[in-house]
C-alpha cells in the first residue's frame, strides 16, 4: 500500500468517531400530534405528508432528530379525549392538534405543553387563545375560518340549487364551533328567502335519521359543517345526499373530489405545511403565546358537475368560471 494512501485511510478511519458523536450527540426533540380522524383516512394521510415534508424541510428528521408520537380518535368523542391526555402526559415539546375537537380535548388535559392547531375555526371564540395577534397562552396555530363563512355556503347552495327553501344545517351541537357556524348561516337566511334548520347530530344513527327526516322538506339543501363528526362519516354524508336527492354544500374540497356537490373554504392541507414551521420555530425556543394565529387569506371554491347532473341541477356557468375545481 502507497504511503499517502495509508495515510489517508488512516486518516478518514480517525474521522468516523467524531461523526458519530456528532451525529448521536444530536438532540432528539419528541413531538405529539392529535388526528381526530381514523388511521387510513386518506386526507388526514395527505394533511401527516404536507407536516412531514415541511419539517424535513426545515431539518426535523423523524428517526434522526424527531420522534413523532401521533394518537388517531376516529371522531369518537371519548377516544379524543384519552388521546389528548395520552400525549400530555408524554410531555412532548410541543402537540399539533387537528380540529376544535382536538383543541377542546388538549385544553382539559394540559396548559403547558406547547400546541400548535391547525383546522380550528373561531380560536378566540372557543377560548383557545386571548387574541389572534397575541394567543397569550399554551396555544397558537391556524384558524380554519370565521364564523362569517356560513353565509358564503348558504349562498352558493341557493346559486346551485336555486330552488332551494328549505337548508338543514348538519352540525355537532357538543363542540364550540356547531353554535357559532349556525348563527352565521341563520344571520343571512331571511335575505335570501331560505328556511334554515339545525340538524343536531353526534353519531352516524343520528346523522342518517337526521337528514331521512330532514329529506321530506320541500325544496330541500343541506350545508355540512366543520366537525371531526362531519369529516369522520363524510362517505355516509355524501351517500345520504345522493340516496334522498338532495343539493350539499361542504366546508372542504376533499369532499367534493370524493362526490359531494360544492364546497367553499381554505386550503387545509396547507395549514399542515404551515403548523410545520411553528413547530419548528416552538422548537428553537420561541414561545406559542408570542406566535400569531394566522387566519387563511385565500379560499376555494370547488363544484362537482357530475353529481349536479346526477341531482338534475344545471350549475350556472359563472360558477363554473370562478370555481377553482370543477370535477367532470
Amino acid at each position: 500500500m502507497l504511503r499517502r494512501e495509508f495515510l489517508a485511510l488512516i486518516g478518514g478511519a480517525a474521522a468516523w468517531p467524531v461523526a458519530a458523536r456528532a451525529q448521536q450527540g444530536e438532540r432528539s426533540r419528541r413531538i405529539g400530534v392529535l388526528m381526530v380522524q381514523a388511521a387510513g383516512d386518506p386526507e388526514a394521510a395527505r394533511r401527516l405528508a404536507a407536516l412531514h415534508g415541511e419539517l424535513g424541510r426545515l431539518g426535523w428528521v423523524e428517526g434522526r432528530n424527531l420522534r413523532v408520537e401521533t394518537r388517531w380518535a376516529g371522531g369518537d368523542p371519548e377516544r379524543i379525549r384519552s388521546a389528548a391526555a395520552e400525549l400530555a402526559a408524554l410531555a412532548p415539546d410541543v402537540i399539533v392538534a387537528n380540529g376544535s375537537s382536538a383543541m377542546d380535548a388538549l385544553q382539559r388535559a394540559t396548559r403547558t405543553v406547547p400546541v400548535v392547531f391547525a383546522v380550528v375555526p373561531d380560536p378566540v371564540g372557543g377560548g383557545y387563545v386571548d387574541s389572534l395577534a397575541r394567543p397569550g397562552g399554551n396555544a397558537t396555530g391556524f384558524a380554519q375560518y370565521e364564523y362569517g363563512i356560513g353565509s358564503k355556503w348558504l349562498e352558493l347552495l341557493r346559486e346551485i340549487a336555486p330552488g332551494t327553501k328549505n337548508a338543514g344545517v348538519l352540525r355537532d351541537p357538543t363542540i364550540t364551533a356547531g353554535p357559532g357556524q349556525f348563527g352565521a348561516i341563520q344571520a343571512v337566511a331571511p335575505s335570501l328567502g331560505i328556511d334554515v334548520a339545525p340538524l343536531n347530530v353526534r353519531d352516524a344513527a343520528e346523522i342518517e335519521r337526521a337528514i331521512t327526516a330532514f329529506a321530506r322538506r320541500e325544496g330541500g339543501g343541506l350545508i355540512i359543517t366543520g366537525s371531526a363528526l362531519t369529516v369522520v362519516h363524510r362517505r355516509l354524508i355524501i351517500d345520504l345526499a345522493a340516496r334522498h336527492r338532495l343539493p350539499a354544500v361542504y366546508f372542504a374540497d376533499y369532499m367534493v373530489r370524493e362526490g359531494g356537490l360544492a364546497s367553499y373554504g381554505p386550503d387545509l392541507v396547507d395549514q399542515y405545511r404551515q403548523a410545520a414551521g411553528y413547530v419548528d420555530r416552538i422548537l428553537k425556543g420561541e414561545k406559542p403565546g408570542d406566535l400569531p394565529v394566522q387566519a387563511p387569506t385565500r379560499y376555494e371554491t370547488a363544484v362537482n358537475l357530475k353529481t349536479a347532473r346526477a341531482l338534475g341541477l344545471a350549475v350556472p356557468q359563472a360558477l363554473i368560471a370562478r370555481a377553482d375545481t370543477a370535477i367532470e
